[in-house]
């Protein structure tokens, strides 16, 4: 009788592939695109608050991780190792206050300024967490949380099935060994308040 290794067991499965398809990269563009869709006046318009949103946000920081990757500078795309951590997340965190403040001056619709503002600060809050107290907290579990408020408070009630997606990111971050389940919660609120108390004021 066999014992089947870790990652072959169909839950282990499970967990990588959410984990790989709700990243934070992903999830990020994601709501941007969205929101900026909503927000505003033509298709045109809103592909352009769009794209320049999510650069910022999402495919400029995800492309300086992925280029760290190939250098050998992290392990992984998801930067397991908190060690690792620290030019990733001041990378990404430069790179969303800059989109915001870019997004302002060319005068982006106002729901997508306060989403992209809503996600610099729960950076600041979660990057010194990590870098000063030196506990890795989960921004899978951040972003997956602070997504499913947004939609629920821009598109209302009828999209609360991403709140099972967000609660399935952070069981598959804990079934992966790469969270324990206090770094996910704590992630969860940082990204829920994030969007569900400051979002709303600034919007």
């Amino acid at each position: 009788m066999t014992t089947q290794s870790s990652e072959t067991r169909p839950a282990d499965r499970l967990a990588r592939l959410l984990t790989e398809i709700l990243s934070p990269a992903v999830l990020v563009a994601t709501v941007l695109i969205a929101v900026a869709w909503h927000a505003a006046d033509t298709a045109l318009t809103a592909l352009f608050w769009g794209v320049i949103a999510a650069a910022a946000a999402s495919f400029l920081p995800i492309a300086y991780i992925l280029h760290g990757v190939r250098r050998g500078a992290w392990t992984d795309r998801h930067v397991g190792v908190r060690s690792q951590r620290t030019l990733p997340l001041l990378v990404c965190l430069g790179s969303t206050a800059s989109g915001t403040l870019a997004l302002y001056a060319a005068g982006a619709p106002r729901d997508l300024l306060a989403l992209i503002a809503c996600m610099a600060a729960a950076l600041v809050v979660a990057t010194p967490i990590t870098l000063l107290a030196r506990w890795k907290i989960s921004i899978h579990a951040l972003v997956a949380a602070g997504v499913a408020v947004t939609f629920t408070v821009v598109f209302g009630p009828w999209l609360s099935f991403t709140w099972p997606l967000a609660a399935a990111v952070g069981w598959s971050r804990i079934r992966l060994g790469d969270h324990t389940p206090a770094q996910v919660l704590a992630g969860a609120l940082v990204g829920a308040c994030a969007t569900g108390l400051l979002y709303p004021e600034l919007r």
